[in-house]
């Protein structure tokens, strides 16, 4: 048997060293009771422990604990104690009373017998590590001994493992100890902190003139953003975090690999004025649906950056454009039943059963944070009909308007005649304008709608349109508003400020990514919060596809807050139009008006037409003489 353990630990210390005890770096202390002298400890490979009949282990309790000495770092220590049954007095005396051996031999067995216990340790998977300790068993001896064995930095301990104490001859009795965790020993506040408490910080500030919030932190380390404290955490590669996606339950952890531990902070929680990311963040959608007894139930689904509380009900849109609570049915909101998703918006989904589906019902949301009511968001069958309704409205229009057409194609063609001869143009062809924004838009957004507004144009602005995108959401609110376009004419509209070309740039690069990744479709997954300017970028890019760059979209940039030539614009704005503003609002004004179709080229011109100069414009008349003040709307400039 012996020479069998010694062949296994041969192989154990050929393919794995540190298995035998003796390879390490941990160092062993040993103290005995009164009775035991001449204590040693020493290594003791591991199945390889000699038969002894002199002491036995009956039991053993161990511990680790974090040991702090004047002269070295605090470092992990196992404590393990013994407690020995001591046989070999005892078995000389039988031996001198039953007449075996002479009496000098028993005498001197009494006064010096050597004996050894071995104990091992192990945490998995590892290999396991023992001691043995050596001592001498006196006269006097008591029967019950006690060996008490501390070990410095023991193999394969760590922070928070698993630890498995027992004597190797027998693996019995056993014990299992857990070491103390990281975190609860940096939490102790010691005289001298061990290195692996040490964690990198992280700090933070708004910049509302940029709408970001900017990051400090050494290079070497890495950041994850989490909404929640216990949410999923995201890399987060750069040193700026867009505004708009900043929200009170917003936390970042930073750590560095080549420590264990990390640190955790949400330094925007107590930030009121951050709320409102959270409901302009929101989505809801509302669905049908059958139970099993195949009674009706309304099913609904909210989506947001934070957890929310707050109730939810069901109520029927009325012919007076209100939603009359349907009663009995209000859910409460509560925030530990919401789900993360991988898009790191947290979602809660709910129902309500036994409802009359043939009220048309929509659900209305209020939050218990800011007491903000949201709603109605109303069932995909409503929003069908509506659009349906929608739809059969324009193609009458859209019939109406050719009808008209034909009836006054003489009178158009007459009237546009005195127009390019000379005649002033009293009224001008006027469309639908979108003016689309980052939501941290610069507030000359809404100047610049007014503006058009009261120019005769129809305008829809992105961030006046709040309560409508939450009911259809952002792409569908779109794609109505480009039906009113194609119905009335006119352009979509993008106010680039540098958070929109961030955005921009950000989105190619994805987009490029996910080409280069094998996706042909090319798709981009949506940042955790999706707006209607993200959902523009989709749709230009679609037309580039198409061979239609610039026939709905065109980019406008306020001087004070972008100024970038057109050269250092993101790929896919290429081939749109760019007017900065207010130095070019007159060509702005005339391309909307539908004089802009596109530049002359070499200056050359159709029969009968010739270049003028007129009031810092350079327009193509047919031999016509425009007075000071008048600019025709069939006008094709360049801007001198």
């Amino acid at each position: 048997m012996f020479s069998f353990r010694w062949a296994v630990c041969c192989f154990l210390i050929a393919f794995h060293k540190p298995a035998c005890g003796w390879v390490g770096s941990d160092v062993s202390e040993v103290t005995c009771s009164q009775g035991l002298s001449e204590c040693t400890v020493a290594p003791e490979m591991p199945l390889a422990v000699p038969d002894s009949d002199v002491a036995d282990v009956q039991m053993v309790t161990a511990k680790v604990e974090l040991c702090c000495k004047d002269d070295t770092p605090c470092t992990l220590c196992l404590l393990i104690d013994a407690e020995l049954a001591v046989r070999a007095a005892g078995d000389a005396d039988e031996r001198l009373q039953s007449g075996r051996g002479d009496e000098a031999d028993a005498e001197e067995e009494i006064i010096s017998t050597a004996a050894s216990v071995t104990l091992c340790y192990k945490t998995p998977p590892t290999i396991p590590a023992c001691k043995r300790v050596d001592f001498t068993i006196s006269p006097t001896s008591p029967k019950v001994a006690k060996v008490s064995l501390v070990i410095t930095n023991p193999s394969g301990v760590s922070f928070g493992s698993i630890v498995y104490v027992y004597p190797s001859e027998w693996l019995h009795p056993f014990v299992e100890v857990e070491a103390p965790s990281l975190n609860e020993v940096c939490s102790q506040n010691l005289r001298k902190p061990i290195n692996e408490c040490h964690v990198p910080t992280v700090n933070s500030a708004i910049n509302e003139r940029m709408n970001q919030v900017e990051l400090t932190f050494a290079d070497r380390n890495k950041v994850c953003i989490q909404y929640e404290a216990d949410g999923r955490c995201q890399i987060w590669e750069t040193k700026t975090i867009p505004l708009h996606s900043v929200t009170p339950c917003l936390c970042l952890q930073v750590w560095d690999d080549d420590k264990p531990r990390r640190s955790q902070s949400c330094p925007f929680k107590n930030m009121g004025f951050l709320e409102k990311n959270i409901w302009q963040n929101l989505t809801a959608s509302v669905g049908h649906g059958r139970m099993n007894d195949k009674g009706q139930m309304l099913l609904w689904n909210l989506s947001a950056p934070c957890r929310l509380e707050g109730e939810v009900w069901p109520c029927r849109w009325t012919s007076s454009h209100n939603c009359t609570e349907i009663k009995g049915f209000r859910q409460q909101l509560e925030n530990t039943t919401w789900e993360q998703k991988s898009n790191l918006q947290w979602v809660k989904i709910g129902f309500f059963e036994d409802i009359n589906l043939q009220l048309f019902p929509c659900v209305m949301v209020n939050l218990t944070r800011g007491g903000l009511h949201l709603g109605p968001f109303c069932s995909h069958h409503s929003a069908r009909w509506r659009w349906n309704l929608l739809a059969v409205a324009g193609l009458l229009v859209i019939a109406m308007t050719a009808l008209m057409l034909c009836l006054l194609h003489g009178f158009i063609k007459k009237w546009a005649s005195r127009s390019f001869s000379g005649g002033h143009v009293k009224t001008a062809r006027k469309g639908h304008i979108v003016l689309l924004s980052p939501p941290d838009g610069i507030s000359e957004v809404c100047g610049l709608g007014s503006l058009l507004r009261s120019q005769g144009f129809s305008v829809s602005v992105d961030q006046w349109s709040r309560m409508e995108q939450c009911k259809l959401g952002p792409l569908p609110w779109l794609h109505s508003q480009l039906l009113h376009i194609k119905i009335l004419g006119g352009r979509v509209v993008l106010v680039l400020t540098r958070k929109a070309l961030g955005l921009a740039h950000e989105w190619s690069q994805q987009h490029r990514e996910a080409i280069q990744a094998g996706r042909v479709d090319g798709n981009v997954p949506l940042p955790p919060f999706s707006d209607v300017f993200v959902a523009s970028l989709c749709l230009i890019l679609g037309d580039k596809q198409q061979g239609r760059t610039a026939e709905r979209f065109l980019l406008v940039t306020f001087e004070h807050d972008v100024g970038q030539p057109p050269g250092s614009l993101p790929e896919l704005f290429r081939g749109l139009r760019l007017f900065q503003l207010p130095s070019q609002m007159k060509t702005f004004l005339c391309e909307l008006a539908g004089g802009g179709k596109g530049k002359a080229k070499g200056g050359r011109t159709k029969a009968g037409w010739k270049w003028a100069t007129f009031d810092g414009w350079r327009l193509k008349t047919k031999n016509a003489t425009y007075s000071q003040g008048t600019i025709p709307a069939q006008c094709k400039y360049f801007e001198i």
